[in-house]
């Protein structure tokens, strides 16, 4: 293995993203129904969210000329890595009740895990994330833990 994780690197482990806070309209639900070629009438009338709707809820909004050369946002919540390739490792939603128009959601992205494997092609970094989502009164409304892979 080649020891790529400074301490510097694993002090991130345990970090948060400031909560962003989002309101749900049913106006944004029937757009991405529409956008997702949805079929299930409650998602088309706005009336409950599709289950991928917050899927990058957490990212911000910048304009194209703020993007990395890969096309994605520079991620707050990301120590520098020695590998700079990024994939995606997985993502893995937990809903515990249906997002709804109204809502007042707050968004808690949580860096819960760098370790470091050795691939085919050589050595791989994996980063875990977790995002919480709750309403303003704390309650809980969906957990989606994602992995992203450098290389």
């Amino acid at each position: 293995m080649n020891n790529l994780l400074t301490p510097e690197i694993k002090d991130w482990i345990g970090r948060s993203d400031t909560p962003i806070p989002l309101e749900v309209s049913r106006r944004d639900i029937q757009k991405y129904a529409i956008a997702t070629e949805q079929r299930v009438e409650k998602y088309r009338r706005g009336d409950e969210a599709p289950p991928m709707f917050l899927f990058n809820a957490h990212s911000p909004l910048v304009d194209l000329d703020q993007l990395r050369p890969d096309g994605l946002t520079v991620d707050a919540l990301l120590p520098e890595l020695p590998l700079k390739r990024v994939m995606a490792g997985g993502v893995k939603n937990t809903y515990h009740r249906p997002i709804r128009p109204g809502d007042q959601l707050v968004l808690t992205r949580t860096l819960t895990d760098i370790y470091e494997k050795q691939g085919r092609s050589g050595p791989l970094i994996f980063v875990t994330y977790v995002m919480r989502v709750e309403t303003e009164a704390g309650e809980l409304v969906m957990e989606e833990t994602r992995k992203r892979i450098f290389r």
